[in-house]
């Protein structure tokens, strides 16, 4: 029955795609109303804080007594960036910094708390006036899930098993007592706990043979409390390290929740000649090449969470365990004269498409994909929000954020598409990225960006299953490549409404501006007569 259903909407896909579009350069996009398929799960647009640069202190922290405006300590201005776009998920402390945080030394007064030195990223001081109770605090003020970080590293079973009866526990234990003095009463909600972090690099250089038995061993003793949702996160793999997967699904595929991926596209990699690690390449000044390039990387996420897919389908076809992707995102050369440890760089509409493109590739894998964090929320790689001071700006790949937020627990529908491919030196990348998905309200949602750099595509959306009867539209881009938002000019990249939209029947036409990602809003009628 399911070849069956599969085939009826190969074949009404196929259907919506012929006649061919009238010019070669033009584009269609098919979409079956009609065949619902999984429910896009909010923590695909999940963030990531770690204690690296700016992100926690100036980035989220500024402490009670700033002039920077803030609510108890968190800028103000971050924390409603942040509700705007309904940030449903946050990962803290880390990355690499997870596998050295001893959370002890972050609760308490904070005057009191031990200063360390974050051996990770630039060698400077950490202060630990961030920790446990104001992350997840810094949680419940923006409205977001909570994601904690253990530390396997320099850790030990013991104490990420204290760390999770401090942060859940009612019961009258010594260590529910010291939260309720440190000023927390009632536990807080855990939602996701993960053993690890990169432990095959930053997070202990092991084997995965030695992880999958440190894994089995420290799940055995997390013991949230009862009626807790807390889920538990595996420490997955480096980009195409397949291996990795099958010997942590293999060896405790039952014991987990989900299983994580990291990847990041270095542009440099994608070049010919191929640069290095050392030499990613700049955040603004680049040219149509290293553009093409950033397209390659951004559709590499397909290849790789199709073969991780496949590893994990061989051990849990339920597909009960999600696949996490909580560290990806672009990652270029530092800014000029900033710290390198900080990870700053600068962010344009090139940030925009390739976060788009990767949205969409978690869209059409939410069957098994059910958590993304891109690196990193504030200050860091591909930031969703730079601060200067007391200043701070919302970069392309927020606005991006903010026209997908709609994607939040809607129901996934089949979408294909016709479009001339982004050609570069005999290779070649899909022209236009989509996704689509059919939000509680009845409204559907298109998704698509185009990653021509210099050329706008004219398209025809069609749609089987319903009848269209209004449609509106958001779109993105800037005036050239590089383009970016600054101190200086703020709003240089921002989303406008999207005009020359025609409808006619079950079709409406439009035009893809060149670099740009639009997200178009459909009332449709079904053809039984209800809403869809």
């Amino acid at each position: 029955m399911r070849v069956g259903l599969q085939c009826r909407h190969l074949l009404v896909l196929l259907g919506l795609l012929l006649p061919l579009p009238a010019a070669a350069q033009d584009a269609v996009i098919a979409i079956d109303a009609a065949q619902p398929g999984p429910v896009l799960a909010p923590e695909i647009q999940g963030q990531f804080a770690e204690h690296l640069g700016r992100l926690i202190y100036e980035g989220i922290w500024v402490g009670e007594k700033s002039p920077i405006p803030n609510i108890r300590g968190y800028r103000k201005d971050v924390v409603e960036a942040l509700k705007a776009i309904r940030v449903p998920l946050i990962r803290w402390p880390g990355g690499c910094f997870a596998d050295e945080y001893h959370w002890r030394d972050g609760i308490g007064p904070r005057d009191k708390r031990p200063v360390g030195v974050n051996t990770n990223w630039g060698g400077v001081e950490e202060s630990n006036q961030f920790g446990t109770h104001e992350f997840m605090e810094f949680s419940e003020l923006v409205g977001a899930r909570t994601y904690v970080n253990g530390n396997v590293g320099t850790g030990s079973a013991r104490e990420m098993a204290q760390w999770v009866e401090y942060l859940t526990s009612p019961s009258r234990s010594t260590l529910a007592q010291e939260r309720r003095a440190n000023g927390r009463d009632k536990p807080w909600t855990l939602d996701w706990f993960a053993i690890g972090n990169e432990t095959w690099g930053c997070g202990g250089n092991m084997r995965p043979e030695y992880y999958t038995d440190q894994l089995r061993q420290i799940r055995t003793f997390i013991k949230p409390a009862p009626g807790q949702p807390t889920r538990i996160l595996a420490s997955g793999a480096n980009a195409g390290d397949v291996k990795w997967t099958e010997a942590v699904m293999a060896g405790a595929g039952d014991m987990i929740d989900a299983y994580s991926l990291h990847f990041y596209d270095i542009t440099s990699a994608y070049t010919l000649p191929a640069g290095t690690w050392e030499k990613k390449g700049s955040a603004t000044e680049f040219t149509s090449a290293e553009w093409f390039a950033s397209m390659v990387g951004a559709y590499r996420m397909d290849d790789l969470v199709t073969r991780h897919s496949a590893v994990m389908n061989k051990y849990d076809p339920a597909k009960r365990v999600a696949l996490a992707v909580d560290e990806w995102g672009n990652w270029f050369d530092p800014t000029p004269g900033s710290n390198p440890g900080f990870l700053e760089q600068q962010n344009t509409v090139r940030d925009a498409v390739t976060a788009a493109i990767n949205l969409n590739i978690f869209h059409k894998h939410a069957d098994r994909v059910r958590m993304a964090n891109i690196a990193q929320m504030v200050n860091v790689l591909q930031a969703l929000i730079l601060t200067d001071g007391a200043r701070m700006l919302l970069t392309p790949t927020y606005h991006v954020f903010d026209m997908y937020k709609d994607f939040q627990g809607a129901t996934s529908l089949p979408v294909q598409t016709i479009a001339p491919d982004l050609v570069e030196g005999g290779r070649r990348v899909p022209g236009v990225s989509a996704s689509a998905a059919r939000t509680k309200d009845g409204r559907i949602l298109v998704a698509l960006a185009n990653t021509h750099p210099d050329r706008a595509l004219p398209a025809e959306m069609r749609l089987a299953g319903a009848s269209l009867a209004k449609a509106t539209g958001r779109m993105l881009t800037g005036p050239a490549i590089n383009s970016h938002n600054s101190f200086i000019t703020p709003a240089q990249v921002t989303p406008v409404d999207l005009t020359g939209i025609v409808l006619n029947g079950d079709r409406v036409t439009f035009t893809l501006p060149a670099r740009s990602v639009t997200v178009l809003s459909l009332d449709a009628t079904a053809a039984s007569g209800g809403k869809e």
